[in-house]
């Protein structure tokens, strides 16, 4: 696809990717793209304009979604086969809130992920059917409604199921954390709860600390608050792939006035895998504390420990009132149940309370309520043993695929408990974008998710992460020998570009 000079020009006072969607657009009216067309891949035509793929990528993603390109990954961009019908009067445009309009671009900039039944979907951490504990629940909500009738199908307290609460607080006192039922908000899963917690303490301008590597959907919920993420690094702290954020530049950080909390995932930490170690978290709640700065302290995995010994939470070994805990059940069961719980204390718990009851009226009631059944009749933790015995089999596998597989000088973690870890591909023949695999990896059938995903600024990343959430031992198996196969073709081409360049010197 030739360059438009219109998008070289840079006098539009537009956004890039729009002049570069208006611009395809105006192709594609004109006829001079035919339906059926192929675009430029992102790459390609990234270079050729001398702009950031991400742009590029923004830009399609609008011409999809307007309809006049379809995209798919492993294939490419076309031009829809027919071209949109126009309206009959220019629609309204409608003025969005600046933190809604930075968040539809954040969102765009997400790689689109498709593939049929072959692909090894090593990129997704929902945790894989093939494992839920359906019947076991389909019975104990069968009970409860048969014991309880439509006074369960009434709203409840924003606080959330008291039976409920009540299982959530005795499993958490007998892990060492004397907490109060009273002490526990329930919500829609971590996801709602993230974005209570940073609502609690932050407001749009403010600043929230974030390790980096971090949680990518954290980052989504703060661009859409208005509010701006600040990178503390993680630092390698042995040489089995262990991490733990920085804590000098936690202390530099959490000085800051407009810094308001710190959000952390210091057990099976998502993307890497690792845990932070005892003396690490100590350290970390006496640097909180000097400041007087609260901890947003992510426990979306705690229940998934299969090897080692499990080290106290934050919230655990806290004596000054500043972690607010997330806990989940939507990777220990399932997502559909959207079952979670902070953990807070004193004036936080009321705040927590009448931000989720701003946000909406009750919870599933029915679904708490099974839940709660569940665990109090030992199929939860029934299901936990199986669970994790599958999930240290599938761990396992992974870790001697990367070694058999990967090239010279790959590294990766070796997580304890949980779905995810992070490998780090080598600095040298060549220096790689994961991003730019993608594509390939999708073509010859395995899908990751590249590191960029999981930093603030998005920027270029030799890491990426491998989850095994969704494929058996097997399709892991499979998968990693076809990424190892990619990777290494890759550095093969580049390799032969750069003596292909040095001939022509």
């Amino acid at each position: 696809m030739a360059t438009d000079a219109r998008i070289r020009s840079g006098r539009s006072e537009a956004p890039v990717y729009k002049q570069i969607a208006s611009s395809i657009r105006a192709r594609i009216e004109a006829g001079e793209l035919l339906p059926g067309a192929q675009l430029s891949p992102i790459r390609a035509l990234a270079d050729e304009l001398g702009v950031n793929r991400d742009t590029v990528s923004l830009a399609y993603d609008q011409l999809q979604t307007e309809g006049w390109v379809e995209s798919t990954v492993g294939r490419g961009t076309f031009v829809a086969p027919r071209r949109r019908t126009q309206p009959s009067a220019e629609p309204l445009a409608l003025e969005l809130a600046e933190p809604i309009d930075n968040l539809l671009a954040y969102e765009n900039a997400r790689p689109r992920f498709s593939g049929g039944p072959d692909i090894v979907g090593l990129h997704k951490l929902i945790p894989d059917p093939a494992l839920y504990p359906a019947e076991a629940f389909r019975r104990a909500l069968h009970k409860v409604l048969g014991d309880t009738g439509p006074e369960l199908l009434l709203y409840g307290g924003a606080q959330g199921h008291p039976g409920l609460r009540e299982v959530i607080a005795e499993r958490l006192n007998a892990a060492g954390q004397p907490t109060p039922a009273d002490d526990l908000v329930l919500c829609h899963g971590a996801s709602q709860g993230i974005g209570l917690a940073l609502r609690l303490f932050a407001e749009a301008g403010d600043v929230i600390a974030v390790e980096v590597p971090t949680y990518g959907n954290v980052l989504s919920t703060l661009v859409a608050l208005g509010v701006r993420a600040e990178g503390v690094a993680m630092r390698k702290v042995d040489e089995s792939g262990g991490y733990e954020p920085d804590l000098d530049a936690v202390d530099r950080v959490l000085a800051r006035p407009e810094v308001r909390a710190f959000y952390t995932i210091p057990t099976f930490h998502n993307p890497l895998g690792t845990s932070t170690s005892l003396e690490h978290r100590r350290e970390l709640l006496a640097i909180a504390a000097r400041h007087g700065k609260p901890i947003i302290e992510d426990s979306f995995e705690m229940d998934l420990r299969y090897e080692g010994r499990a080290v106290p939470s934050l919230a655990a070994l806290d004596e000054s009132g500043l972690v607010v805990q997330l806990c989940s059940f939507s990777k220990s069961l399932f997502p559909g149940v959207r079952a979670g719980a902070l953990v807070a204390r004193g004036r936080a718990v009321e705040a927590l309370v009448m931000l989720k009851h701003a946000t909406d009226l009750s919870d599933s009631m029915p679904l708490q309520a099974a839940l709660a059944e569940l665990v109090k009749n030992g199929a939860y933790d029934r299901h936990l043993g199986k669970l994790r015995r599958e999930l240290k089999l599938r761990r396992d596998v992974l870790l001697g695929a990367l070694a058999a597989h990967m090239p010279e000088g790959t590294a990766w973690t070796t997580p304890q408990g949980g779905y995810q870890l992070w490998v780090e591909l080598p600095e040298e023949p060549f220096e790689i974008d994961t991003r730019d695999l993608l594509a390939d990896a999708a073509r010859a059938g395995v899908l990751f998710q590249p590191g960029s995903q999981f930093l603030v600024d998005r920027r270029a990343s030799r890491g990426l992460r491998l989850t095994v959430a969704q494929a058996d031992a097997p399709a892991i198996e499979r998968g990693i020998e076809t990424l190892g196969r990619v990777i290494r073709a890759r550095f093969n081409e580049d390799r032969a570009v750069t003596q292909a360049a040095a001939v022509h010197l």
